[in-house]
């Protein structure tokens, strides 16, 4: 099991093959098993930092992008000093790893209790210097080009994890008075269709050579195999972003050859017979990364009337 990140700007020969000639996409596997539940301790000197019963970003949104993916992705895709974007925010995981590997970050977070939140985070877990390196901005996914119009063409990299109503499924169901501000936030934008302009949005802030990181899981809903990475990548590469890696983050850990798998509640009531003839519960183990690469000379951005409109569903 390779789990060593292999960098999207290294020269390959694959991506400069002939259109139509059939290439390999690198794939690599990285370890980003974040603890569960994890809790951020105050700094000192800090004012109390403890959130309220009931405010806690759920399992299900703190494991989209954790510490550890997000680490990978910036490390792996950037260098000291670049600016890091990102869209579908649910967490602080990005931010304060960029802060912390001495990159600048701008989290796209336009639902206002979910600003609140991650600030609060922010402020428990980097001192002030770090913190001026972090920002979040009230403007959605499909407006980051004019949430950031003071940053065109210099973003390294654009983090996104869309949910699941954005990548031809549908949301969970979850009770409106749910503390998670991160669920609350995904009721709000409910009727959204912005991953295609993300996308669109992306190429436009991205610097050349900047890559755009779209984070998916394939999973089973109303009895049909949902993966949503095929359909990202024609997008994207309609768009004139050039596939450059595939990544399986695996978001559980590794014990000898095994994988470490701990049922929650939810995974715990499905739990059956094992002489019954009713498919077992699915479990998640990974994520699929797809990294796309803005080319060194781009052809001209998509217009209005381009892929740009397009919505990928």
């Amino acid at each position: 099991m390779n789990h060593t990140p292999s960098n999207p700007k290294h020269p390959t020969t694959s991506n400069d093959r002939p259109d139509g000639e059939r290439r390999m996409v690198p794939l690599t596997v990285w370890l980003c098993s974040d603890p569960r539940g994890e809790n951020l301790p105050p700094r000192p000197g800090t004012r109390s930092n403890r959130e309220r019963p009931g405010t806690a970003i759920c399992v299900q949104h703190r494991q989209t992008i954790g510490c550890e993916l997000a680490q990978h992705l910036i490390s792996t895709c950037t260098g000291e000093g670049a600016l890091v974007a990102e869209g579908f925010t649910t967490s602080e995981a990005t931010l304060i790893t960029a802060a912390r590997l001495d990159r600048r970050a701008i989290a796209l977070v336009p639902h206002f209790p979910l600003a609140q939140h991650i600030g609060s985070r922010l402020r428990a877990a980097l001192d002030q210097q770090q913190l001026t390196r972090v920002q979040m901005r009230p403007v959605r996914p499909d407006q980051m080009d004019r949430g950031l119009a003071d940053h065109l063409g210099r973003v390294s990299l654009v983090i996104g994890a869309p949910p699941p109503y954005e990548t031809g499924g549908h949301n969970p169901k979850r009770d409106s008075g749910t503390g998670c501000p991160a669920c609350r936030a995904d009721l709000w934008m409910l009727s959204s269709e912005q991953l295609g302009l993300f996308m669109a949005s992306a190429w436009r802030v991205l610097a050349p050579g900047g890559v755009l990181a779209v984070v998916t899981t394939a999973r089973h809903q109303a009895g049909r195999l949902i993966d949503p990475a095929p359909r990202i990548i024609r997008h994207a590469q309609s768009l004139g972003f050039r596939y450059a890696q595939h990544v399986i983050a695996l978001r559980v850990p590794v014990e000898g050859d095994a994988l470490v798998v701990q049922a929650g509640p939810t995974d715990l009531a499905q739990l059956r017979d094992a002489r019954s003839s009713a498919l077992p519960p699915t479990v998640g183990v990974h994520a699929a990364v797809s990294l796309f690469k803005k080319p060194q000379e781009p052809a001209s951005s998509p217009g209005p009337d381009g892929p740009s409109r397009g919505r990928t569903r």
